[in-house]
């Protein structure tokens, strides 16, 4: 079995966000970054798994500089085969995922695996853009896979339930939480993940970026917490009314 892992780097949760050029861009100033959680501890350690019962091989993907090469290699140390990385800036999704699209449509993979959203953007939208581009089936939010032969079976949390799909592959799928379990890579595929094949491949020039950011806003500072006599309704209700403009 062949399987494609897209992976994104994000800011570190604990990194101070700051913008710069007037608001109109992010400020790396300071800021750790590390492989997108739902992209490695879901779409990677499921890939692994697969492999591990299945065989195959595990390619992790992604767009970006040659500063984002630690960030593979950590990727190449939990378990990753080898790894692609398209020598562009990650613009925007559709840059992203066209330049992911162009590269794995010659490649022949059995299917392509993502996390649900990138944890800076929240966008959720490269997957689904990537099956677009490769004309394949795609599913969304799957918190199981299994498969079976050519056939993957997987499991989506709906409203009031699960929904249980299957698809005949090659396909992609976009992977959240139940889908596995994080895994901490040891000193033995640390030392392996640098020998492993990192191949290096220039992006499409023909592929455009579609969006573009014209302003960053920080969100407001909390406001302080009014705690209230649980016998003082007069003064809830003038509060509501007076400070929260709720009714």
């Amino acid at each position: 079995m062949k399987l494609l892992v897209c992976i994104s780097k994000v800011p570190d949760t604990t990194s101070r966000i700051a913008f710069s050029d007037n608001n109109t861009k992010f400020s790396t100033d300071g800021v750790q970054y590390i492989v997108n959680p739902t992209d490695e501890w879901y779409a990677l350690v499921r890939a692994l798994e697969l492999k591990e019962n299945l065989g195959g091989s595990v390619t992790v993907i992604t767009v970006g500089t040659i500063e984002d090469e630690a960030i593979i290699r950590k990727t190449l140390a939990i378990g990753a085969d080898d790894a692609v990385r398209i020598d562009a800036t990650d613009i925007d999704s559709y840059f992203v995922a066209a330049q992911i699209a162009e590269y794995a449509k010659t490649q022949e993979y059995d299917l392509i695996l993502t996390g649900k959203e990138t944890i800076d953007y929240n966008g959720s939208a490269v997957g689904a853009m990537i099956a677009e581009f490769l004309d394949l089936p795609y599913i969304s939010l799957a918190s199981r896979l299994e498969m079976t032969g050519t056939v993957a079976t997987i499991d989506r949390e709906i409203e009031g339930g699960i929904e249980t799909l299957e698809v005949e592959g090659p396909c992609v799928i976009s992977c959240q939480k139940g889908m596995a379990e994080q895994r901490i890579p040891n000193m033995r595929g640390i030392m392996t993940a640098r020998t492993k094949p990192l191949l290096v491949v220039s992006p499409d020039l023909g592929i455009p970026s579609l969006t573009s950011v014209t302003y960053y806003e920080p969100p407001k500072e909390r406001q302080t917490c009014h705690l209230i006599s649980p016998d003082n309704v007069e003064e809830l209700i003038d509060l509501l009314h007076r400070e929260a403009k709720m009714i």
